[in-house]
């Protein structure tokens, strides 16, 4: 991953500067100029608005006891997508308005979850997990309700119980 940062540090901006070069001989200098500023400005505010929106879903999601994350999700889409947003340039707003547009947000965060799943299957599974999936020390327990019960060798105690799950009453 690292290589993959440093790679795209240098290649984005030049992509950057190729783009802008190319917008504005179609267009013109100040034109092009005027574009990138008029983005800018329109990304602040919507970075503003979505930005907002998705602190007071968290703290409903909070307030309700509710897990938290495509509420998560969307906070950090929007929070990478505004920093791309207000990096000057055509190619970094196309994603940052990706990220940050209510209506595609959805793809992106299906995206998201799937970029942290394969990488969370990786690493679990790079350390041993053989026992489970991808859980060392873990046998998975009857049913597809995910329960299970620690190896014997990995705790000499063992307490029997039951989880109850306070939204079914």
């Amino acid at each position: 991953m690292p290589w993959f940062v440093a790679l795209a540090l240098l290649v984005v901006p030049i992509l950057e500067i190729y783009v802008i070069i190319q917008v504005g001989q179609v267009i013109g200098g100040w034109p092009t100029v005027g574009l990138l500023l008029v983005e800018s400005a329109l990304g602040a505010w919507l970075i503003k608005r979505e930005g907002r929106r998705a602190w007071n879903a968290l703290q409903t999601s909070l307030q309700t006891a509710k897990m938290p994350g495509r509420e998560l999700a969307d906070a950090a889409l929007v929070l990478v997508g505004g920093t791309l947003l207000l990096t000057p340039g055509f190619v970094t707003d196309i994603f940052g308005f990706f990220f940050v547009l209510p209506f595609t947000r959805p793809i992106a965060r299906r995206g998201l979850s799937a970029f942290l799943g394969r990488r969370l299957t990786t690493r679990m599974g790079a350390m041993g997990g053989a026992a489970g999936p991808g859980f060392p020390g873990f046998i998975p327990g009857p049913g597809s309700s995910g329960a299970g019960r620690a190896r014997p060798e990995a705790s000499d105690d063992v307490i029997q119980g039951e989880v109850i799950d306070p939204d079914k009453k």
